[in-house]
């Protein structure tokens, strides 16, 4: 209960304060607002009609973007036929993604990356791969304060 209302509050304080919903868990399922430091990433962006698209798991694939010190590869990693939206979160960390950069997504899901230890960024507006990934690495990620607003009331 404690970590719930935990929880609450830094949601409502990310609302007011910043410019990127992340959302990253770290060991013991406590919140961390920062962006880890490791040795490779792998970033993850669902790509729908050659851009970020509008819900997290009605894409047809991912943009997968390998950065390791000042290489970055980029990869297509297409999603199996017939699986549920609830199993893309395990699917994607068993793939070795590290982030996700998604407009919207559904509360639930967010609690299945947190298990998964897969940092989210979410509302993040539509735009080519390639323009976030670069966004992502300059550090100038913005989220739309609706779409945190639609996340983030009743949690």
């Amino acid at each position: 209960m404690l970590f719930d209302r935990k929880k609450t509050e830094i949601f409502q304080h990310l609302k007011q304060r910043v410019s990127v919903l992340f959302i990253g868990w770290g060991i013991g399922s406590e919140l961390h607002l920062y962006h880890q430091n490791s040795t490779m990433k792998q970033v993850a962006i669902p790509v729908s009609k050659n851009e970020l698209s509008e819900f997290f798991g009605e894409c047809n694939h991912y943009e997968i973007f390998e950065i390791e010190k000042e290489t970055i590869n980029r990869k297509l990693l297409e999603v199996p036929l017939n699986m549920d939206i609830l199993e893309l979160p395990k699917w994607l960390k068993n793939e070795g993604v590290s982030d996700v950069i998604a407009y919207k997504v559904d509360k639930k899901i967010i609690t299945l990356f947190a298990s998964n230890k897969v940092n989210l960024f979410v509302g993040v507006a539509k735009n080519t791969p390639q323009n976030l990934i670069e966004a992502y690495l300059q550090g100038t990620l913005v989220s739309d304060k609706t779409i945190i607003a639609e996340i983030t009331d009743n949690l």
